[in-house]
């Protein structure tokens, strides 16, 4: 059937199509089935990726009065897809349910999975092909059931191969990787300027492209942080040209189109409240491995108010060091305690802030921060030299202002402004603020997390760059009655009143 394009201005998440419920009743097509959608004249072609541009599969909904009978009302992805505008014609069809479906169906069954059955499901879900709820059958599946070891490496081979991949021409690709839970642990900014200075210090054939995240349930991801400065949106071309000038990084993921289904399974694994060990190893190892990396180290923390516990953090570093022996990437992963939040600032402004204070070697900057950028710094660089060398270099690059000096000349090769002043201008703190101070004597034996970071986003973190928390005081330290704990910072009065209002059902100091 043939069909006038209606945009609906809607961006759904996935490839969604509107028809009129007349239309839907002719075509014997009911609410969630699949349409394939053609532009109008295509014929399938043996080339393809020009064949992938010009068709694609999409669940329907039903609308009788936004629509007349000869329109299809689709979604904003649907139109950059298939590069449509109002008034284009497209032919629609019936589509079957994928043979993937099948293999979901076998997996909920408790059957072990091959790669041809897994690289099917992650095809389906990346071309959009599975909707949400079949979709949140296989994270369940994985999540319940679990995987092999091979089960494991196929899922990431998958997810590779489905994306892109960058290669390169140079002895180490390093790399590195923290997983979340943990307020402020900014230090990638500090683990790319210290080894991005001695790799020119030492004229090392490495580099280390570093690609990273925005925030998905923290404050701020290390994209949303660097972004204040400079640019993070690359094409691949364009970051491959940035390393070559730089041997570093500091640039989004989300478009270079790297282990594209891993997006979609942690949307629909945090709608479901369901997370796999599984699933969480081959989604970060899938990344490193399409980014072509050689050598990374992964901190794992754990603990009261960490993301995992002791026990699951250990088994994640032996399932990713087993998983990742399967490819031509080396992976050491650090444990380390995270029962509070790591530096002094939580938000875009303020994490950076803190990672400027210890690039600049400012007194009052957070040595926390700096001791475990150190430390990841050290076991990245002991892939090369000696543990001890390693060590001393680091702390030369970073005593010496080499890693400062790197960090700015990656800010200024991505676009931004590398000079003293425009750095401090754009690392101003939102205009209304508020102290909060201890109520009662003690010792700080706790600071959660979650709390601290539902606070911040509260107060307007990430998309408020200059909004979030300065924490006064840390775990371990004694506090009298009216001693500062921590600063709020918002860029409107009522987002700052709101957190204020909230502190009562979301308190996140625990004062013995």
């Amino acid at each position: 059937m043939i069909l006038k394009i209606k945009p609906l201005n809607l961006s759904a998440g996935t490839y969604v199509a509107f028809l009129h419920t007349e239309i839907a009743k002719k075509m014997g097509l009911h609410p969630g089935e699949r349409v394939e959608v053609r532009k109008k004249n295509h014929h399938d072609s043996k080339d393809i990726d020009k064949d992938l541009g010009n068709k694609m599969i999409s669940v329907i909904d039903l609308a009788r009065g936004i629509l007349k009978e000869d329109e299809i009302g689709v979604s904003e992805e649907i139109i950059k897809e298939l590069c449509l505008k109002k008034g284009d014609k497209i032919e629609v069809y019936p589509a079957f349910k994928p043979v993937s479906v099948t293999y979901i169906t076998k997996k909920i069954k408790k059957h072990t999975l091959n790669y041809t059955e897994i690289y099917s499901i992650i095809s389906d879900i990346v071309f959009g092909k599975l909707t949400d709820i079949e979709i949140a059958y296989f994270c369940a599946a994985v999540g319940l059931n679990d995987m092999n070891l091979n089960e494991v490496a196929d899922l990431t081979k998958a997810m590779v191969k489905v994306g892109k991949e960058i290669k390169w021409n140079h002895k180490y690709v390093l790399d590195k990787h923290c997983f979340s839970g943990i307020a402020g642990n900014r230090t990638t900014p500090l683990v790319v300027g210290i080894i991005g200075s001695a790799i020119d210090y030492l004229k090392m054939d490495a580099v280390i492209p570093k690609t990273s995240s925005r925030a998905i349930t923290s404050a701020a991801g290390t994209a949303d942080d660097i972004e204040i400065l400079t640019n993070v949106e690359f094409s691949v071309n364009d970051l491959k040209r940035i390393v070559e000038k730089t041997k570093s990084c500091f640039v989004w993921n989300g478009v270079l189109g790297l282990a594209p289904a891993d997006d979609k399974i942690i949307q629909i694994e945090r709608s479901i409240q369901l997370e796999s060990h599984e699933q969480i190893v081959a989604s970060i190892l899938a990344k490193k491995v399409a980014m072509g990396a050689t050598h990374v180290v992964m901190d794992i923390p754990y603990g009261t108010n960490a993301k995992f516990t002791l026990k699951k953090a250990k088994r994640i570093k032996k399932l990713m060091e087993k998983t990742a022996r399967k490819f031509k990437t080396k992976v050491v992963c650090l444990l380390t305690l995270g029962n509070q939040p790591i530096g002094n600032g939580i938000g875009p402004v303020l994490e950076m802030r803190d990672v400027i204070s210890i690039l600049r070697r400012n007194e009052n900057r957070p040595i926390d921060l700096e001791k475990k950028a150190l430390m990841i710094s050290s076991e990245l660089l002991s892939f090369i030299y000696p543990r001890k060398k390693a060590e001393e270099i680091c702390n030369l690059m970073l005593n010496s202002g080499r890693a400062y000096e790197k960090f700015k000349e990656i800010i200024k090769a991505q676009g931004g402004n590398d000079s003293e002043l425009s750095i401090s201008q754009k690392l101003e703190l939102a205009q209304f603020k508020n102290t909060v101070k201890s109520d009662k004597k003690g010792k700080i034996i706790g600071i959660d997390n979650k709390k601290v970071a539902y606070v911040s986003k509260l107060l307007g973190c990430p998309s408020d760059k200059a909004a979030g928390i300065y924490l006064h005081r840390h775990v371990g330290h004694e506090v009298k009655e009216g001693d500062e704990l921590f600063t709020m910072y918002a860029e409107n009065k009522d987002k700052l009143d709101y957190a204020k209002s909230m502190l009562k059902h979301i308190w996140p100091f625990e004062i013995d």
